[in-house]
């Protein structure tokens, strides 16, 4: 049994779909763009303790080379997914989320050294998961 998009009368797609397959091709590319970002981001921490001030005393502790090594390699993985998921692979879409997911998590970690650019990466990871998850390509494009 295959799935369609929900569809009009006229057998086109609905505008909502359309959305949703617009905004998952932008999705891709702002996994993509995000996960060199959070590289850098992680080479900047390893490389330099100095470059992120130290704020407040936080519960979820890590040494700045520690979290260096999680942004790079969650960088790593989430470039590689929204390549992958730019040019179809059917299973970049669930990774596509999980990886979104993680990346809010570890942004969310990251909030005390460094609070306004990891807000704005967590509400780009939502429209990541939203725009992927909400998407339903044709079965003939598959």
């Amino acid at each position: 049994m295959t799935h369609t998009a929900p569809t009009h009368e006229n057998n086109r797609p609905s505008t909502s779909q359309g959305i949703a397959a617009g905004t998952s091709i932008g999705a891709a590319i702002i996994l993509i763009v995000l996960g060199v970002i959070q590289l850098f981001q992680g080479i900047a921490a390893v490389a330099e303790d100095e470059v992120f001030v130290r704020g407040v005393e936080y519960v979820y502790k890590l040494d700045f080379t520690t979290w260096g090594w999680i942004h790079i390699a969650l960088g790593v993985v989430m470039a590689g997914v929204g390549i992958a998921l730019v040019t179809g692979a059917t299973w970049a879409r669930f990774t596509a989320i999980v990886i979104a997911g993680l990346s809010i998590i570890a942004n969310f970690l990251w909030l005390p050294y460094y609070p306004w650019w990891s807000i704005l990466i967590i509400a780009l990871d939502i429209v990541v998961i939203w725009a992927v998850s909400t998407w339903q390509p044709k079965a003939e494009y598959r």
